[in-house]
């Protein structure tokens, strides 16, 4: 998720966004434990979005 898409997002909406990739981390973290992903840069993009999501809702708060 793109930062310009964050900003445009109300601070519920963060909210709601932030539970679902942080689910889908544990999630992906989780199968990459079991069997190596095909590509597991997808797991540091999904760090990178949380933090994006978490200094995006203390801005607005």
């Amino acid at each position: 998720m793109k930062k310009a898409d964050i900003k445009n997002l109300s601070a519920g909406e963060i909210q709601a966004q932030l539970a679902d990739v942080k689910a889908q981390y544990s999630k992906m973290k989780l199968a990459h434990k079991i069997s190596p992903l095909e590509n597991p840069i997808q797991i540091k993009d999904l760090r990178k979005t949380i933090a994006r999501l978490n200094t995006e809702l203390t801005n607005k708060q």
